[in-house]
């Protein structure tokens, strides 16, 4: 059968989803036909598929990688797409009334998203280890092999001088540091090379103040307060805790590659004449400055300016700009208004009833979703899961244009890597709800989880309480915020 022009391959997971062929058929509006080992026993059905070159939806997402190489090693380049709904809804307690949910998700993966934009960085592999006797010296020794190291020694005390100078090494402390992977500035303050001649440990030469330096990555393991705001987000720079060798040798592991170029998203668009940032000198809008975790975003003049390239996506200006001078691009333009449009669309046509949307970020949130499916009840059969880059890129216009279309509750599934750093979305949140209650919709319905444990979050989501539904629409969602 055919979805949006793509041919579909429906597989039950050698009988673990309860799948109800006829259903699901009514459901789609097509013939489907349901396997039960697509990737082992029935591989031959997928490669006859894939030789026809027909663009393909595949309703799994653990074996993705074995189709795209059955592809590879095919006759005919084929456009794949992946779905989940084993866990998304095949493996619930609810799995037998979830029929509706998964010709939605379906419907969902049929859609064309757009590439999101991206701009390039380019590493030449030097890197500095800034860090604290031996440790740091054989940190830098590991990663010589393939990079450019430099070690800088925050504390030189009774290190013993290397028989051979394998990398290149200095004292000092980094007093201001700026930038982004592929090209940070370091000041650096008592910076001294050591003295040839020491012997039985190491000496310096005069120190220097203010000495600038730059570097492509910088493994910084001083134990001491980190460069930068939000260290984790700040691509290129790796904080690990020193006294754990094994964060500190994942680290190294990963900083190894990082020589060539790299295509990093444009998270963000940035609209100067909606910006309402200031006018004549006097101040007006603060919020994307309050709210960036990064510190990406800087005054300029009347409006403001956003660094691409330390911008982590986390999209707390698009959610709080109140003029939409600032819009999350990844994915671009309205295609989460098209996603939820079809989502809650398909679903309401195949007969779900009273729907509730979970949105997830794709790291952590798709990770307690799959947890939930394997090991506890999975997702209830109403509840359907909408994947972002982060939850904190939501704002008002995706909350009120999902209870347009008709989502009767709205939850927000936020992880430990968003903690303290949710007044944004909490305020997009309190704006919705005195909207519904205005609107005589009444309040309670849009809600935060905040929780590690997939059974937490899963007794809350059986634990939701009836509420009265709210009229769905259809419509053409277009424009920005302000349209």
């Amino acid at each position: 059968m055919a979805q949006q022009g793509k041919k579909l391959l429906v597989c039950n997971c050698e009988g673990t989803m309860p799948l109800d062929a006829k259903a699901l058929a009514k459901a789609l509006g097509e013939d489907i036909h349901i396997h039960r080992q697509l990737c082992r026993a029935e591989i031959a059905n997928f490669e006859n598929a894939a030789a026809k070159g027909d663009r393909l939806i595949v309703c799994c997402t653990q074996e993705a990688p074995l189709f795209a190489e059955t592809v590879e090693e095919g006759p005919h380049e084929t456009d794949l797409t992946f779905t989940n709904i084993r866990e998304r809804a095949g493996w619930s307690a609810e799995a037998k009334g979830a029929t509706a949910k998964i010709a939605a998700l379906i419907a969902e993966a049929a859609l064309d998203i757009p590439d999101s934009r991206t701009s390039a960085l380019v590493s030449e592999g030097r890197v500095l280890v800034y860090g604290r006797g031996e440790s740091a010296i054989d940190a830098a020794k590991q990663l010589s092999s393939r990079l450019d190291a430099t070690v800088l020694l925050a504390r030189a005390d009774d290190v013993l001088p290397p028989s051979v100078t394998e990398v290149a090494l200095f004292k000092g402390v980094i007093s201001a540091a700026k930038g982004h992977f592929g090209a940070y500035e370091v000041t650096v303050d008592d910076w001294a090379p050591p003295r040839p001649s020491s012997r039985s440990r190491l000496e310096f030469d005069i120190p220097k103040d203010g000495v600038e330096l730059a570097y492509d990555i910088i493994l910084d393991i001083s134990g001491r307060e980190p460069l930068f705001p939000a260290p984790e987000k700040r691509d290129g720079y790796f904080r690990p805790d020193p006294g754990n060798p094994a964060a500190v040798q994942k680290a190294l592991f990963e900083i190894a590659d990082l020589i060539g170029e790299f295509e990093k998203p444009i998270y963000v668009n940035f609209d100067a004449n909606l910006c309402a940032h200031s006018r004549s000198g006097i101040t007006g809008c603060t919020r994307c400055l309050d709210n960036c975790p990064t510190s990406a975003i800087s005054p300029a003049g009347d409006v403001v300016s956003i660094d691409q390239y330390i911008c982590a996506g986390c999209g707390h200006c698009a959610s709080v700009c109140p003029t939409g001078a600032a819009s999350y691009a990844t994915p671009p333009g309205e295609t989460l208004f098209q996603r939820l449009r079809t989502l809650l669309g398909a679903y309401r046509d195949a007969g779900g009833e009273r729907p509730v949307i979970l949105v997830h970020d794709v790291h952590r949130g798709d990770e307690m979703v799959n947890m939930m499916g394997r090991f506890g009840r999975g997702l209830p059969a109403r509840v359907l899961p909408f994947a972002v880059n982060e939850v904190t890129q939501i704002g008002f216009d995706f909350l009120s244009t999902a209870f347009a279309f008709g989502a009767e509750r709205l939850l927000l599934l936020t992880t430990p890597r968003n903690r303290g750093e949710i007044d944004g979305l909490e305020q997009q949140v309190g704006l919705i709800e005195a909207a519904l209650a205005g609107l005589g919709y009444g309040s309670g319905r849009i809600g935060i989880i905040d929780a590690e444990d997939p059974e937490a979050v899963s007794d809350q989501l059986y634990g939701l309480e009836t509420v009265s539904p709210i009229p769905a629409s259809d419509f053409l969602p277009m424009g920005g915020k302000r349209t």
